[in-house]
Parts: structure tokens; sequence; C-alpha cells
């Protein structure tokens, strides 16, 4: 018995130790996930490599769901320290992670952000609603009738709402492994369906038919995946002045030269009305923080420090400038006071 209890403790030392040789492999942070914290992300990873003795992280546009696969992955300097998201994570990645034995996580609400639907600033601006939005890209929309669904007859953008132009739609963005793509459908999708009584009947009666009808997009090229690249989409706009993108509000501040936000029920995305929730389609903004790695990976606590200082994301922080929407001061030191002490979900 006591070779049995030698032999396990030996293991666990040699594990340890394989630990701290791995982490001594990887000297600085790796941070993945949501293309619209990216640039966030960078900011504060470069001024933070600028201003401290600890290497700049390494960040890597992988889309919130690509992100959150690879955080869950497990524990150790071969799986990501941080996942930025573009909406909460959900309760089926919690379970991913806890079955990989990532079992403390430190949630960081960052601030707020606007899905755009946006069009070249050489083209007319569009001014559209959730219903609009809603009849043009799902895959499946009410008969004339309003009792049963059909497949999305609807070519232009005149065919949804004879207010909108003739042109055909086309609608450039991202991928269902995109945050923005998931809020984009939660909050605009929804708030068009929902309008239709045969619909809004299944959301308490049928919840998989309420989600299928409002959430599932068309297939037959009205809507384009344009990748993670949210960049990408701006060029293609200017290439294709017909067409529309979605994408989050800091590259419309961003690429304010070359492209322009349509109005959403009578409301255009501006640093206000995203703060105040008056635009239709805003969302908060995450990134996710393996505590276990925290003591380990050199320099995840300083750059903690760094992120939620009120000279970064603060009302006048150097983060306002990319287009981020702060938090309301209380809510930023409640926040700020939470992540210095690891608390975890």
């Amino acid at each position: 018995m006591k070779k049995i209890i030698t032999s396990a403790a030996l293991a666990a030392t040699a594990f340890g130790m394989a630990m701290t040789v791995d982490a001594a492999a990887r000297d600085h942070i790796s941070i993945v996930g949501s293309s619209t914290v990216y640039p966030f992300s960078t900011t504060v990873a470069e001024r933070f490599g600028r201003s401290t003795n600890f290497k700049a992280p390494k960040v890597e546009s992988t889309g919130t769901g690509g992100g959150m696969k690879l955080f869950c992955g497990g524990v150790g300097v071969q799986y990501p320290d941080m996942t930025n998201a573009s909406r909460a994570i959900k309760d089926s990645e919690k379970a991913m992670c806890a079955e990989n034995g990532v079992k403390d996580i430190v949630e960081v609400l960052i601030g707020y952000d606007g899905i755009v639907v946006a069009n070249a600033k050489s083209a007319k601006q569009f001014q559209v609603t959730r219903k609009d939005l809603f009849l043009a890209l799902a895959k499946e929309v009410p008969n004339a009738k309003g009792d049963a669904l059909i497949a999305n007859p609807y070519k232009t953008w005149k065919d949804v709402n004879p207010t909108l132009p003739a042109a055909k739609i086309e609608v450039l963005g991202p991928p269902p492994t995109s945050g923005t793509r998931d809020a984009f459908v939660e909050m605009a999708m929804e708030g068009g369906c929902t309008q239709f009584p045969l619909i809004a009947a299944w959301e308490k009666a049928d919840k998989n038919a309420f989600k299928a009808a409002c959430h599932e997009i068309r297939e037959d090229g009205a809507y384009v995946e344009a990748g993670e690249n949210d960049n990408l989409i701006v060029q293609k706009l200017n290439a294709n002045p017909n067409a529309l993108g979605i994408f989050g509000f800091s590259f419309l501040d961003q690429n304010s030269d070359k492209v322009q936000a349509s109005t959403v029920d009578g409301q255009e995305p501006t640093f206000d009305t995203i703060a105040d929730g008056s635009y239709p389609i805003s969302r908060p903004l995450y990134f996710y923080v393996k505590k276990a790695h925290v003591g380990v990976v050199p320099g995840i606590a300083e750059y903690l420090a760094e992120f939620t200082s009120e000279k970064a994301w603060g009302d006048d922080g150097y983060l306002t400038e990319k287009g981020m929407i702060p938090m309301a001061k209380p809510k930023r030191a409640k926040m700020a006071a939470d992540i210095k002490a690891l608390k975890t979900l």
C-alpha cells in the first residue's frame, strides 16, 4: 500500500514539474475569440507590451464560437489563457469547459457595441426595420395569409417593403461561429419575426419551432457568409455599392469615410443610442479568463489591470477611440473589483 501511495505522489510531482516546464516554454499571454473584440484586445495588448516588462499578448481572431472551443479545450499552456466574446458564454460552452477541466472562469464585461447594417457611402442610406431584415434574410417567412411558413420568395428589397429600393437583396455577414451572427439573429431577426402572430405564438408553445423560424438564415445566395474578418466586409461593400454588410459598430466607426449605417426602426447607431439602449441591435462585449493560468503564465493579472483601468475602458479611455461604448462608472468600478479578486462564474 505504501508503495502505491509513493508512486501516486511521484506521479503527481512529475505532472506538476511538467506543467512548470510548459509554463516556462510560453512567456506571453495567448488570447483568441471574437473579431469584434479583437481590435480592443489588440490595442490593450500593444500598450501593455510597450509599458511593462511583459511581452505583448498574442491575440488571434477566431470568432466567438471558435474561441470558446479553443479556450475550453483544457488547462495548460497549450490552450489559450483568454477568449474574447461578442456575447455571453453559453451553458453548453460552460459544460464543455467543465468536461475538460476548465472549471474556474472569470467573466469580464468590458463595455457595449452595436451591430450595424451598413452600405457604401457612395450609395443611398438604407432605412430598415427589424421586420424588413427578417423578411429579407429568413430561410422561411409567413405566406400571404399569415397561417403558414413558406420558402423565402423575396428577391429585392422592394419585394420586402414597397418603400425600399428595387435592389437585389445581397447581404454580407458573419458565419454561424461568430458572436456577431448570434447577436444579430437574437436581436434583429427575433425582433422582426415576433411581429407575426403565427411565429410569436410559438415562443411559448414550441421553442424549437420558434428558434428555427427566427434564427435560420436563407441559403439561396441572398446572404453571403463573409468569414470572421469584418474589414473584408467593408472592402466588399466598397466594391459593390448595392450590397449591405453586417458588422460591429466599432468597424463602422473606424471606416466612417467608406461606409454608412442604415437606420434600424428609425434609430441610427451612435455612441449615445448604443449606450442608452435605444438603438435596437445593441449588445454587451466580454472576455473570459482561465483562473488556473493566472500566476502561471506571466502577466495575466497585470493585463487585466491595464484593460480595466480608467485610462483604457473609462469614459475618455483609449478604447472609446476604437469605438467601444463604456459601461457607467459605478458598473465599471464593481466589475474592476470583481476582476481584481478573480471572481469566477
